[in-house]
């Protein structure tokens, strides 16, 4: 019995502490677990309430900033723009601001700061690519008090690729047509596809544009042409593929229209019907001079009357 007593307290004297000690003991690593729970939880317990402060104040600068006027984008050149060009984009503001920003497509593409006397940006592009053929607008920002433009009205840089073959013209009439003719102008792009436009000379934007869908061939028409649709047409495409690349501008052809000439004997009527309506005035101011007579005799008649009848009433 001592041996085994001697033995148990041997392996209770091992551990420092009795089978009942041991038991009630309390444990290191489990408060240590729990201390690095607390400051864990804790920590992001002010990280969320440190963002919730940051997006409040940013929704507060948001609502408080005023809304600017938007600007105006322009291209130049407007049009005509080849692979390996150079074109600016110039961005027109309606007052002094801290700077500008250009978007592509959405995406913010370049933005400069600007100076205190400043009320233009321009951003060039050297060596146009097929990637810059896209949709562009701008919008300003200004520091005191803060405020964001509105975005400009978009504008499209359309890129010409001579890879493409230029679409053949047709025209249904002769080159002179008289006032009032309905003329049908034709555009074959040539199996590409896509969208076709037609040209004026001296026009900077397209007058007319379709989607021949199943086909390639567009069909215009300029109803009850007047001397102003006078001028040289022209058509060009954009391949299905690619929205904002076009071709080169095909062939032209040529309207003139012409007054309506006058029939034979026309120019007789015309001098009958005057002569007409200025004897039909003449006798209209005739009979308005003897009304105008008969009234006024009348009227003296009536008066003499008066006066003869009060002259023997004395």
């Amino acid at each position: 019995m001592d041996g085994e007593n001697s033995s148990v307290d041997f392996r209770h004297s091992a551990s420092g502490f009795s089978p009942a000690e041991k038991h009630d003991a309390p444990t290191l690593c489990p408060r240590w677990h729990r201390v690095f729970l607390k400051a864990t939880v804790l920590g992001l317990l002010l990280l969320l309430l440190t963002a919730l402060g940051v997006q409040g104040w940013w929704l507060v600068t948001t609502s408080r900033a005023q809304q600017l006027p938007r600007p105006s984008l322009s291209l130049h050149p407007s049009q005509g723009v080849s692979l390996g060009d150079t074109v600016t984009l110039r961005c027109h503001l309606p007052q002094l601001a801290a700077w500008v920003e250009l978007f592509q497509d959405g995406l913010l593409r370049s933005y400069k700061d600007m100076d205190k006397h400043q009320v233009m940006a321009e951003f060039s592009f050297v060596c146009v690519k097929l990637e810059d053929a896209m949709k562009y607008w701008c919008q300003y920002r200004v520091l005191e008090p803060p405020g964001v433009s509105e975005k400009s009205v978009p504008i499209e840089l359309v890129v010409t690729d001579h890879r493409y073959s230029p679409p053949n013209i047709s025209i249904s009439h002769e080159k002179i047509v008289e006032v009032g003719t309905n003329v049908t102008i034709q555009c074959c792009n040539q199996g590409y596809g896509g969208i076709i436009f037609l040209h004026k000379d001296g026009h900077s934007a397209p007058l007319q544009h379709q989607d021949p869908r199943g086909g390639g061939t567009a069909t215009f028409i300029l109803v009850a042409v007047t001397p102003a649709d006078s001028g040289t047409y022209r058509c060009s495409y954009h391949p299905k593929a690619s929205l904002f690349v076009s071709s080169p501008l095909g062939d032209s052809v040529t309207l003139e229209v012409t007054p309506t000439p006058a029939r034979p004997g026309a120019e007789l009527v015309s001098r009958g019907n005057l002569v007409v309506a200025v004897v039909r005035g003449c006798a209209a101011v005739l009979i308005f001079g003897l009304g105008i007579f008969f009234v006024i005799d009348a009227r003296s008649l009536w008066i003499r009357r008066d006066e003869s009848l009060g002259g023997e009433g004395i």
